[in-house]
């Protein structure tokens, strides 16, 4: 096994390097960027020890996530697309007009909940910045992706701790390669299944016609009512009741970004989104009434066709037939990415002194070993 696909580059432990079991084979780093040029980059806010919230002040866990269908060196980059609502309690940016146009351009940004507006305004301004609008082909305004999950448990997020300079910050940190997980970026703050969750990642390589496209996932996972939590299959949730403070509740959400090389368009690419979904469901989530599970899915090709908007064009499409296979890795990335959220993390204190414990990874071992579920590593 790759260490990138046991370890995160600063070491924290990913859940295959765990012996968590999974189906299907992931890419070199076992991340969204090993789909074409994707970048993510991250801002990460920790600010104040442990205590008394004071609005304003903090204390302040938070951060965010930008990711780059193109790369930084091909900021403005259209990309066709499709999204899903889940469970609509939150918030994604931009989905109206994915919805009608089946694209979006630049890049997609995820934070906070109260800071999901300065995120989307940062970015349209950035993008005019990198390419004046009136060099724009279609028309003379953007329509960024920003969404949000809510990490108030932790984070003096009434006290608006993100600005501009943190946006571009998480600009400019874009990369390729090997991506931290856990409590960075937007996911600073986030909880999942009432462990510390936040920023995760896998991919998924899909043989096909003698060709191998990738499919890759990223989650801010911030969901999960504890006793519904499965781990390989194993509802480890039940035997973990008494760790921490688990209170049955769930009251999160979760943002869902697949990104695919496949020739993929925006009809099937919400169909795609939809099966990212699933992968909740595999974690033990439930789409609660209380939470906003929205999923997108681009796909990096067919770049140039896609900035044609006169005449006739054509673009190249992966046939329906095939779609199942494609379906399949978007939810076992998906699922894979929020096990690494938890898997890869420490515990974390917040405001009014609130603690979010790590995931006991050897009690989950235990368990999962009891079951005959656990892989050597």
């Amino acid at each position: 096994m790759k260490k990138s696909h046991r370890q995160t580059p600063s070491g924290k432990t990913r859940a295959r390097g765990a012996g968590i079991p999974f189906n299907g084979t992931p890419g070199e780093h076992n991340a969204i960027t090993d789909v074409g040029n994707v970048e993510v980059g991250y801002c990460t806010l920790i600010k104040g020890q442990s205590g008394p919230l004071v609005v304003g002040k903090g204390p302040v866990r938070t951060g965010v996530t930008a990711i780059f269908p193109h790369g930084r060196k091909d900021p403005a980059a259209a990309v066709y697309a499709g999204c899903f609502s889940m469970s609509g309690n939150g918030e994604m940016s931009g989905m109206a007009f994915i919805e009608e146009r089946g694209r979006f351009e630049g890049p997609v940004t995820i934070t906070n909940t109260h800071s999901c507006g300065v995120a989307r305004d940062t970015t349209a301004q950035w993008l005019s910045q990198q390419m004046a609008v009136a060099e724009k082909i279609d028309q003379p305004f953007w329509l960024p992706v920003a969404a949000e999950t809510c990490d108030a448990h932790l984070n003096d997020m009434d006290g608006h701790h993100i600005e501009r300079e943190h946006i571009i910050r998480a600009f400019d940190d874009a990369r390729g390669g090997a991506v931290e997980e856990g409590s960075v970026g937007g996911g600073t703050g986030m909880r999942v299944f009432e462990f510390k969750g936040g920023s995760g990642t896998s991919s998924r390589l899909v043989p096909y016609q003698g060709c191998t496209y990738t499919v890759g996932a990223f989650v801010q996972a911030n969901f999960g009512s504890r006793e519904f939590m499965q781990v390989a299959g194993i509802p480890v949730g039940r035997e973990l009741m008494d760790y921490g403070c688990a209170s049955g509740d769930e009251l999160g959400s979760i943002i869902g970004i697949c990104a695919t090389d496949a020739p993929l368009l925006p009809h099937q690419l919400n169909r795609l989104a939809r099966r990212c979904a699933y992968g909740i469901a595999r974690a033990g989530g439930i789409a609660a009434n209380e939470s906003g599970d929205l999923f997108l899915a681009f796909s990096t090709a067919n770049r140039h066709r896609i900035d044609v908007h006169q005449g006739v064009t054509s673009v190249d499409l992966i046939g329906e037939g095939a779609l199942s296979l494609f379906y399949e890795a978007a939810m076992e990335a998906t699922h894979e990415a929020i096990m690494n959220s938890a898997f890869a993390n420490e515990s974390m204190s917040g405001r009014d002194g609130r603690v979010v414990p790590a995931l006991p990874v050897a009690k989950v071992q235990a368990i999962l070993r009891r079951h005959r579920r656990l892989v050597d590593v």
